[in-house]
């Protein structure tokens, strides 16, 4: 990941003007720290900060097209270039960066281009022809952009929001799969799939073509010309990317450049679930495996910079960010610029706990799309920012969009849960992967129970979590919340500890608006909450809140004469983790 920073239209293009804009770029300089670069047409200034991954010693931006009509300063990845290229066999391109094809393809078609671009980018292209600019995200959000205004009428795009929020009148996060435009002053969604407007599908579950979509979404991963890795939890989703990974690196570009055998990184702590699941995965993959252990007070040390970087006061999203920002600057430190990592699959395939209680397929399908569109403000971010903070970058083969476009077209009456069938969380991904003859993973990994990533790495890190920010939040405080903070106003001592932290950085109220709120069970949404009356009173977002569902979905509730040996063999093994309360 990269950092970008725009001021177009500005009244104001003094020297002033130009090092103010270099000072804001530097804030992003942790994106990328490999080189620095600005441009200036007029009244525009482009700069960039870049993590060169793909095409290092030419790559530098901005990225302009033949005669430098067309300048473009890109955050990202774009995972068929050599495709595209084939298609502008008239353009001369002047580096072999992956994102050269921009400039190119506007050129070619105009702003209609960014849906053949597939790959995670933001990026803000000029055309000093007649001084108009576009401005575009990823389809879900995988790269984090925010755009602003100022009182001049000057429009600011960062990556940040550390880069706009002390010179902007107005800013907002910058709505994934959007595109805004000059010519007509504002947005318009181009990524318009099928599952977008919520119709339930009805094409039938073949495992197969799951299967395949799947592996062809981390195999367009493998692109890159550094050291890279994969995140292990050793859950099902992390332990899918990193065994395929494993089994198709041999044979591609980046194999002859680093070698063909995989690492892989994972953090917890000491004797967490995670950590345990993790090491028995990598010994059956044979991966390098780098294990980094934290403890609860590394993690409540590191708050306020995991607030600062990752821009948020949501709950949930800390508790996870922080275990994952450790890790990543242990990760920087072994020469490692790139990861490959499990987000997006618990919303595609209610993943997540609490859709055990899903009423119906109809619910549970508009579920998955609630929960896709909204995780540019949730996993994404903390995928993007945690590890941007030390110049690592995350890829994330399930939110690819030819992937998401098969998985979210079956019927969801397959993603059901059924308990009494045997049919855990993630059933059709699982039994997509369930290959007797050349298995992927061990049973008990392909059927291990989800565990939300604030959980997996310790069940005490939330606990730890809780009693610190109850030392430093009074039950006065607590009384006065809604005075303080009328929006989002925060309903525990922990959420309002970290709000305290966030306003410190971020005091406007443009900054707090944000964030999304709402009540939550277990990651769910708000509308989710409806689904069991009982939740209303255990508004947590850890996985343990799913009150009936965590564990004991498979042990008390369950005939074992209804599960396949694979779960129940699992069970005993769920059991002996530290801190698991089994409910009878």
């Amino acid at each position: 990941m990269c950092g970008i920073l725009a001021v177009l239209g500005c009244s104001d293009d003094s020297q002033a003007k130009r090092v103010r804009v270099l000072e804001l770029s530097r804030r992003l300089k942790h994106r990328g720290p490999d080189w620095s670069g600005l441009h200036q047409h007029g009244d525009c200034y482009l700069a960039h900060q870049r993590l060169a991954i793909v095409d290092p010693a030419s790559g530098d931006q901005p990225l302009f097209n033949e005669d430098k009509s067309v300048a473009v300063t890109v955050n990202g990845e774009i995972y068929n270039h050599e495709e595209l290229r084939k298609k502008l066999v008239n353009h001369k391109f002047r580096t072999g960066s992956d994102c050269d094809v921009i400039a190119h393809l506007y050129e070619e078609y105009g702003e209609d281009f960014v849906d053949m671009l597939d790959g995670i980018f933001s990026f803000v292209l000029l055309d000093t022809r007649d001084n108009s600019y576009i401005v575009a995200r990823d389809a879900i959000g995988v790269a984090s952009l925010y755009i602003g205004w100022g009182l001049d009428g000057s429009v600011w795009i960062s990556s940040e929001m550390k880069g706009l929020n002390d010179d902007c009148e107005h800013f907002e996060c910058f709505p994934p799969g959007h595109l805004y435009s000059s010519k007509t002053g504002g947005f318009r969604r181009w990524y318009n799939p099928p599952w977008f407007s919520e119709a339930i599908p009805s094409v039938p579950y073949d495992p197969l073509v799951l299967r395949r979509a799947f592996e062809n979404a981390v195999i367009k991963r493998l692109m890159t010309d550094v050291p890279f890795g994969v995140l292990l939890s050793g859950g099902l989703d992390s332990s899918l990317v990193a065994s395929i990974t494993a089994r198709y690196l041999a044979g591609t570009k980046t194999a002859k450049h680093w070698g063909s055998q995989l690492h892989s990184f994972c953090v917890g702590l000491e004797n967490s679930p995670d950590l345990k699941a993790a090491r028995e995965v990598a010994d059956y993959l044979g991966t390098v495996h780098h294990e980094f252990h934290f403890t609860v007070q590394d993690g409540i040390d590191a708050i306020e910079d995991v607030i600062y970087h990752i821009e948020t006061y949501d709950v949930t999203t800390i508790r996870a960010s922080t275990p994952m920002f450790l890790m990543s600057r242990k990760i920087k430190s072994l020469g490692v610029k790139m990861v490959i990592s499990g987000e997006g699959s618990d919303e595609i395939f209610g993943g997540y706990l609490y859709f055990h209680k899903a009423p119906n397929k109809d619910e549970f399908h508009h579920e998955t799309c609630r929960k896709i569109k909204a995780l540019h403000q949730y996993d994404c971010l903390r995928a993007n920012k945690a590890t941007s903070a030390w110049g690592l970058e995350a890829r994330v083969p399930f939110l690819d969009k030819q992937f998401i476009n098969v998985a979210m077209s079956i019927d969801p009456e397959s993603k059901m849960i059924k308990r009494d069938e045997g049919r855990i969380e993630k059933w059709i991904l699982r039994r997509a992967f369930d290959d007797e003859e050349h298995p992927y993973l061990p049973k008990h990994i392909l059927y291990r129970q989800k565990e939300q990533f604030s959980d997996g790495v310790g069940y005490s890190w939330i606990d730890g979590l809780k009693a610190h920010a109850d030392q430093h939040v009074t039950n006065k405080m607590m009384r006065n919340a809604s005075n303080i903070f009328p929006h989002n106003t925060p309903t525990t001592k922990e959420a309002y500890y970290y709000r305290m932290i966030f306003e410190r950085f971020f005091p406007q109220n443009s900054a707090r608006l944000t964030v999304p709120g709402g009540a939550t069970v277990a990651c769910s949404t708000a509308k989710a909450v409806e689904w069991d009356a009982a939740w209303k009173n255990n508004l947590d977002p850890s996985g343990r809140a799913a009150l009936g569902v965590h564990l004991s979905a498979y042990n008390a509730e369950t005939p074992l004469s209804n599960m396949p040996s694979q779960v129940i063999d699992n069970i005993p093994r769920m059991i002996e983790f530290p801190g698991v309360a089994i409910q009878s």
